[in-house]
């Protein structure tokens, strides 16, 4: 990380500065990540550790590129993996633990079982694989689509 930079523009720091989240930071420019740090600290911010990682995350092109060869095959196998399910709720009666059936029901299942208990069936009918399969169409598209954020990130000018 070091004294890498973290663009925010002016206006934001007005903004969070009136709000007293930047209360002492004194930049004109963009912020360093200790003063970033410094901020997600002692600021009103969301100071969990894994917003702490995502607004330092500072990838390069290509750490960028090697999270796209990576998160775009994995999502595009999850949301096949969620289509495949919304097939199989039109059956209830498949012995999902028997072979093909087993390879879609594995891996989707911990995510749909979590997602039930805040998402009951709705007249009989399941929808939350319809709703994981909406949730990782987003992620795809805001991170791997043609404006997502790895591909901005791995055209970056070095």
């Amino acid at each position: 990380m070091g004294n890498s930079l973290i663009p925010v523009r002016r206006r934001y720091l007005q903004r969070l500065r009136a709000c007293s989240y930047l209360d002492g930071v004194q930049s004109n420019g963009p912020l360093n990540s200790e003063e970033v740090i410094n901020v997600l600290k002692h600021g009103a911010i969301d100071t969990s550790p894994l917003v702490q990682r995502l607004v330092l995350l500072d990838l390069d092109p290509g750490t960028a590129k090697l999270a796209i060869s990576f998160l775009g095959p994995f999502l595009s196998a999850f949301a096949f993996l969620f289509i495949l399910r919304i097939v199989m709720s039109w059956y209830p009666k498949l012995p999902v633990g028997k072979f093909p059936y087993v390879i879609a029901y594995a891996p989707t299942e911990p995510f749909l079982g979590a997602t039930r208990k805040l998402i009951p069936p709705l007249a009989g009918v399941d929808v939350t694989p319809v709703v994981w399969f909406g949730l990782v169409s987003f992620l795809n598209e805001i991170l791997l689509g043609p404006q997502g954020l790895l591909v901005l990130l791995s055209q970056k000018q070095v």
